[in-house]
């Protein structure tokens, strides 16, 4: 009887948090056309620029599939910029491998992103969001290097990489 509820109740938890990944009131700023960001679209909108793994992330605060991105492994001079808007948010110099799968940066570019507070997957995190258009990017934690000891754990498809 009791391996039975344990069973029972593990699945329920499990089967929670995959759920949450798909419910979107949870978080903390859903970036639609009538939020107050200098760039807003309809879906519509965006769906005619954003291939539909770029509209999942960005604007359905979507996670990808680690070590997909290639940005991940790119590590030439230049800027990262919003997939959506283009707005620089991060530096080359501020990138480093975390070993996570995922592009991370250790600081932003000043005034380039918010942040919000995300309840999803049965946990608290910082969730970092597009200054400008209100995308998606990723989330921000508190294991990076020196000298700010953050994270900044972005999805490669949010972002675009511009040499220089």
């Amino acid at each position: 009887m009791k391996k039975r509820y344990f069973l029972k109740a593990g699945v329920a938890i499990v089967g929670a948090a995959w759920l949450s990944r798909y419910l979107h009131g949870n978080s903390g700023v859903i970036a639609v056309a009538d939020e107050k960001f200098e760039i807003t679209k309809t879906a519509e909108e965006w769906h005619k620029i954003l291939t539909p793994e770029q509209f999942y992330v960005l604007r359905e605060h979507g996670t990808e599939r680690p070590g997909t991105s290639p940005l991940d492994e790119q590590y030439a001079k230049g800027n990262y910029e919003c997939a959506a808007c283009n707005l620089p948010l991060f530096t080359s110099e501020t990138k480093f491998h975390s070993g996570t799968g995922w592009p991370s940066f250790f600081a932003p570019i000043e005034g380039a992103i918010a942040t919000t507070t995300d309840n999803s997957l049965l946990m608290t995190r910082v969730e970092v969001h597009c200054h400008r258009c209100g995308g998606h990017l990723g989330h921000v934690f508190n294991d990076g290097p020196p000298p700010t000891g953050k994270r900044y754990c972005m999805n490669g498809v949010a972002l675009k990489f511009i040499p220089g």
